[in-house]
């Protein structure tokens, strides 16, 4: 569970008439991978939609969706032992969840994030994988911080900042 000082959020980001907007989703979506897809389906747009969570100060989640097709990047495999979304995102990519010898080899690295999905899921945005990549790895950095940066390098930072503070101010 996210202590009171942690920041869980779910953002859908479309563009609309060419304009960058974004919307606050349900907090409950933070841990329910199928009802984020599904919402992300219900916003209407050209391009497909961004949806982009953060659990508390563990990890993120990135999703894109065009019609039928999905795409998700997890920035933590570690965090699948502690937090549904996290483990429901490794299952939609068919990636396995790793057993206690594996996670224990995970964490030794403690400078380290292990990523899981396509990191080339904003590469035909201007964010290609290795920028990716460094910044779900750092470590130093909070998930909202990551999405924020993420959400500058796309160019969707104001609507983004607009709507995390309409929340959490």
């Amino acid at each position: 569970m996210a202590d009171e000082d942690s920041l869980d959020f779910a953002i859908v980001v479309y563009r609309e008439d060419e304009i960058w907007e974004a919307e606050m989703l349900p907090v409950a979506l933070t841990s329910d991978l199928d009802g984020l897809i599904h919402a992300l389906r219900q916003q209407p747009s050209m391009n497909g939609t961004i949806g982009l969570v953060a659990v508390g100060d563990e990890f993120f989640v990135a999703l894109r969706v065009f019609g039928e097709r999905v795409e998700v990047f997890l920035s933590d495999i570690a965090a699948s032992w502690d937090f549904a979304l996290a483990q429901q995102a490794l299952e939609y990519l068919d990636v396995p969840v790793p057993d206690e010898d594996e996670l224990e080899a995970i964490l030794q690295d403690e400078e380290t994030a292990l990523p899981a999905g396509d990191l080339s899921i904003f590469a035909d945005l201007g964010l290609d994988e290795m920028e990716l990549g460094i910044l779900s790895g750092d470590i130093d950095l909070l998930p909202e911080d990551v999405l924020s940066s993420i959400a500058a390098r796309l160019g969707f930072s104001e609507p983004f900042e607009r709507a995390i503070d309409s929340v959490f101010g």
